[in-house]
Parts: structure tokens; sequence; C-alpha cells
């Protein structure tokens, strides 16, 4: 067995809530440092979250058509994986921008907060006495 098949998980809407809230973190903070002081700076911002909840969507439900508990951290990787892909292919459909710059830091940050989070909810799980 391995170490995460043993971690309480959350359940599949929390699990989701927190993703879709990460994904909102990224864009918005991501914006603010391009967009700030722009007087279309909210719709911006706005318009850069959706291709990647929508993404983070069909992701999620794929895993739940299929019973896959995407809390855990490797389903937590393809969760990322699609997150990021088909936000960049969805950004590239629509003209918005999908430099070279931004895809790395894309990738990387969307890596940690994803991935990082079903990571740390393991460690604190382990740490927690049973």
């Amino acid at each position: 067995m391995s170490p995460d098949s043993t971690t309480p998980r959350p359940s599949p809407a929390v699990t989701i809530v927190i993703d879709a809230a990460l994904v909102v973190v990224f864009c918005v903070l991501g914006g603010l440092s391009h967009s700030l002081g722009e007087p279309d700076a909210v719709a911006r911002i706005v318009f850069s979250i959706w291709p990647f909840l929508a993404a983070l969507i069909v992701v999620h439900a794929v895993a739940l058509a299929t019973n896959v508990d995407a809390s855990r951290v490797v389903p937590g990787t393809l969760v990322w994986l699609v997150t990021f892909g088909g936000g960049m292919a969805l950004r590239a459909l629509t003209g918005q921008g999908t430099a070279w710059a931004f895809v790395i830091v894309a990738a990387v940050t969307l890596a940690v907060f994803l991935i990082g989070w079903r990571l740390i909810n393991v460690v604190v799980q382990r740490r927690r006495p049973r």
C-alpha cells in the first residue's frame, strides 16, 4: 500500500473548491502583476481565469465520473497537467497570450499550488495522532 492511500482525504467537493481557489489565486496574482492600475484590470484578470477553470472543471468531472480520488497526489498531478495544458490550449484558441515566459511561470506555479497542497495534506495527516 502506498503512503498516499492511507492518508485521510478531503471530499471531492472540498478538493474541487481548493483547486478552483488556487487557480483563481494564480490568475489574480499574475493579473495584478501585469494589469495593476489599468482601467480594464479586473476584466483582464477575469478573462484570464476562465481557460484554467474550464480545464479544471473538465478534469474533475472525469475524475468524478471514473471514481478517481483527485485529492491524492498522483491523480493531483494529472489535475495539474490537464489544468495547465487545457488552460494554455484554450488561451491559444481564444487569442490570449502564450509567451514562453508565461507558460513556464504558469506550469511551475500551478504545479506548486495544485500538487503542493496535496503533498502538504499528506504530511499533515501523517503527523496527526491517530
